[in-house]
């Protein structure tokens, strides 16, 4: 990134987990900043980065390139309401905040188009092992878009969409999808209990064999379909593991949870735009 002056209005643990992407990135401190109504909060992030921090927004967003709006859907538009006095510039929009639309923050944020990027990080970004979906406006240059891509590739993945509602089938696979895996190794663990494994082995061999097949997954140059394949045997263990998952319904179920997610990201953006 050519160091554009970037702004975080909102500093909890994704907007903490890109600022600290960013600096190992190279980023300098100075092109960096955040507003937070916490002290405590600033003080860490002021710590444990070398960044500016500031109790008002509008401090934080004073000759800022990209502004980044990394607080609760249920405040954004008060933030944005607020913020539209001191936007005497024009700076690339993004929002990391779940189910709020580029139309309402082109709405809150006042007359005048906004070059809004707006986006569905994961959980796993605190790790900078994340991936996010990323949808841009028509107001958005290619420079700015490069600016939000390498912003959001500092913990993880970007991935550009061509429509904005592709956003919810976004927070439907990869925004909500650890805790799908979550459950899962909840399962595996406590199966592996009631076979008669003491739980701490049992969680220990679950983790280590999600790891291992994650990293298979993304390492490898077969998809996932070949890899189930080759580790199932005919008349095998796996191959009896397998029959009973699909005798329940897994492939089914799994379809019909995310589509409840996505369906509920959508309920959400309209309820939150209004």
């Amino acid at each position: 990134m050519n160091s554009p002056r970037i702004a975080f209005i909102g500093a909890g643990n994704m907007a903490a987990s890109l600022i600290g992407g960013m600096r190992a990135q190279g980023v300098p401190a100075d092109a960096i900043r955040a507003s937070d109504p916490g002290a405590e909060q600033r003080a860490k992030i002021s710590a444990d980065h070398g960044i500016q921090t500031f109790a008002q927004n509008a401090e934080a967003l004073a000759g800022a390139d990209v502004v980044v709006l990394s607080v609760k859907p249920q405040v954004m538009q008060a933030v944005c309401r607020d913020l539209v006095a001191h936007l005497d510039h024009a700076p690339l929009i993004v929002s990391i905040a779940a189910g709020i639309s580029c139309d309402s923050l082109q709405r809150w944020l006042g007359p005048g188009p906004q070059a809004i990027v707006r986006c569905m990080p994961n959980t796993p970004a605190l790790l900078r092992q994340g991936v996010s979906g990323l949808y841009a406006n028509s107001h958005v240059s290619d420079t700015q878009k490069r600016q939000a891509e390498q912003l959001l590739s500092a913990v993880g993945m970007a991935l550009w969409l061509e429509e904005e509602h592709l956003i919810d089938a976004v927070t439907a696979v990869s925004g909500s999808g650890p805790a799908y895996f979550f459950l899962l190794i909840e399962a595996m663990t406590a199966a592996g209990e009631q076979l008669g494994l003491p739980r701490e082995a049992a969680a220990q061999l679950t983790l280590q064999t999600a790891l291992g097949a994650a990293r298979m997954a993304c390492e490898g140059d077969v998809d996932a379909a070949e890899l189930r394949r080759r580790v199932t045997s005919p008349n095998g263990t796996t191959e009896a593991a397998i029959k009973a998952f699909q005798a329940g319904g897994f492939e089914q179920l799994v379809q019909q949870a995310l589509n409840a997610a996505a369906q509920r990201s959508a309920e959400l953006a309209e309820q939150l735009g209004q």
